[in-house]
């Protein structure tokens, strides 16, 4: 989630503000960021809407094999 967290970081949205918006604990947060477990499409759309509504959820949620692919 290269992605998504450079814009977290550039919009100033926290792994916090994550949890809450998706109700969860920190550890799912970290552990989806970090690839271990897949964000489902209405958590990404809750995300992308809510944080980064001018974004497309493609580039947001892309892979790190699928950015080295369009490189």
């Amino acid at each position: 989630m290269r992605n998504l967290s450079a814009e977290m970081a550039r919009y100033g949205v926290s792994n916090m503000d994550i949890q809450s918006l998706l109700g969860c604990s920190s550890k799912t947060v970290t552990n989806k960021l970090s690839d271990n477990t897949a964000f489902s499409v209405s958590e990404a759309i809750k995300i992308r809407d809510t944080f980064f509504p001018g974004l497309r959820i493609e580039y947001l949620f892309a892979q790190a094999n699928e950015l080295q692919d369009s490189a």
